[in-house]
């Protein structure tokens, strides 16, 4: 019998390289997270600019022989990057979702179903007329059908960042309060659509639609959330039981981050986005008598503080926002932003409404859901790779991902400073400190001159 050797390890210079750039990629998205933080923002939008700053927009033109070493523009120094913050985007998306308070949002249902429509519907008939009449202007010789075209473009419009959106909450401790779980709530059914909807753009693009390829598709959707719901349940709830019986937290940890990624890797088997089965199996384990959420305060430190900020510099690394010189490309990106930001906030703000929230509820959620960060930018680069983009369309879309992102925090402070606290949001935040290894005795003693 003849044994095939293994394949050589990664190491010499492509480890030294991926080591530099890990490091340096951390060091200046901490660095910028408490920059970012000094002047009254949220640490996100410090680690946005990671990538921005070290990338081709500003680095790769002052320094380009710096950039070209630490950030090497070939395919496999740039994929093992790309899997350490996949790890990270997961995993933080699955912690999201162990603080969705299921029976708030089930209480709540029609109030985040509306909410999810408006914020939906709006800025996707909206996205379609932008795309449609602006794809001879914008799009160039790279696509010949305006309706692909414009499909991209209110996909793009429509999608709210579910992993920006849960770190902001996060950073700016808001997770708590109803608004923040609303905004989950709803962010969460407009991404499963968004998703959906790319992946009828892509067929579009590619093999061309078909009533068979759509149905398959919301089979697909609709067989998960039905599998989710009457296996994954029980099965996660007896998984992390049986590894909460050890004292030590490891095992509740390796069992929280396999159902993750087993969510993940379901969803990717499906052909839909590994981000949306990771937010539904973190529910599962975030659901009452299933973990022992305090021994994951380990794994939220580690995500939230290196994971989660690597991943979003990471993805900074991509945009070029140096096309913005030409003045066609401006002048898309000013309609392009002003429709998103408008039909997003419109959209949410009608739904807050009519479900009888109030206007600064209305406006909160408005600003959590306008945030389209990083998932703006896939649905970018699945039409950059698909041809149906081109590289000045693709920066328009990267820059309405980044100014969104940025705006949401300050709007959300305002806001929510208006909006009182309720008892069960008080009691949601002494649950979510005592998971997270917060001392609410030192909480209550730091705030105690605080209004109330």
């Amino acid at each position: 019998m003849t044994f095939q050797a293994p394949p050589a390890s990664l190491g010499g210079h492509s480890l030294l390289v991926f080591l530099v750039a890990v490091a340096t990629l951390l060091l200046v998205a901490q660095l910028l997270a408490r920059l970012a933080e000094r002047v009254h923002l949220p640490a996100i939008v410090g680690e946005l600019a990671t990538g921005v700053i070290l990338g081709p927009s500003l680095l790769a033109h002052i320094a380009p022989g710096v950039t070209a070493w630490i950030f090497p523009r070939t395919p496999e120094q740039m994929h093992l990057l790309d899997a350490v913050g996949q790890i990270g985007i997961l995993l933080l998306v699955g912690l999201t979702g162990t603080h969705l308070d299921v029976a708030m949002v089930r209480r709540r249902k029609a109030t985040a179903a509306r909410i999810s429509l408006g914020g939906l519907l709006l800025p996707l008939a909206l996205g379609l007329g932008v795309g449609y009449l602006l794809s001879g202007w914008l799009s160039g010789d790279v696509v010949d059908d305006r309706l692909v075209f414009a499909g991209f473009m209110g996909v793009a419009l429509c999608v709210t960042a579910i992993p920006v959106i849960a770190k902001t909450l996060s950073d700016m401790r808001l997770l708590h309060r109803d608004v923040g779980q609303l905004t989950l709530a709803a962010g969460t059914i407009d991404d499963a659509v968004g998703w959906f909807l790319l992946s009828v753009v892509s067929m579009a693009a590619t093999a061309g639609l078909s009533g068979g390829n759509i149905a398959k598709a919301v089979a697909y959707l609709l067989g998960f959330v039905i599998l989710a719901v009457l296996v994954g349940r029980p099965l996660v709830r007896r998984v992390m039981r049986l590894a909460d019986r050890s004292e030590a937290p490891g095992s509740s940890i390796v069992a929280a981050v396999v159902v993750v990624l087993v969510g993940a890797v379901i969803t990717q088997a499906l052909g839909m986005e590994p981000i949306f089965g990771a937010f539904v199996a973190g529910i599962l384990v975030g659901l009452p008598k299933a973990a022992n959420q305090a021994k994951l305060a380990a794994l939220r430190t580690v995500v939230l503080s290196v994971l989660a900020p690597l991943f979003l510099a990471t993805a900074g690394l991509r945009m070029d926002l140096t096309a913005l010189v030409d003045p066609k490309v401006a002048l898309g990106a000013v309609v392009v932003l002003f429709v998103a930001i408008v039909g997003k906030f419109a959209g949410v703000y009608a739904g807050a409404r009519l479900s009888r929230l109030s206007r600064w509820e209305g406006l909160a959620i408005g600003a959590g859901m306008n945030s389209r960060g990083v998932v703006e930018v896939v649905v970018a680069l699945t039409g950059l790779r698909l041809g149906v983009l081109s590289t000045a369309t693709f920066t328009i879309v990267v820059l309405v991902a980044v100014v969104t992102s940025v705006m949401a925090p300050p709007v959300l402070r305002f806001s929510c400073a208006r909006i009182t606290q309720n008892e069960d949001e008080r009691l949601r935040k002494i649950d979510h400190d005592t998971w997270s290894g917060v001392s609410v005795a030192r909480e209550a003693s730091s705030s105690a001159g605080e209004k109330p």
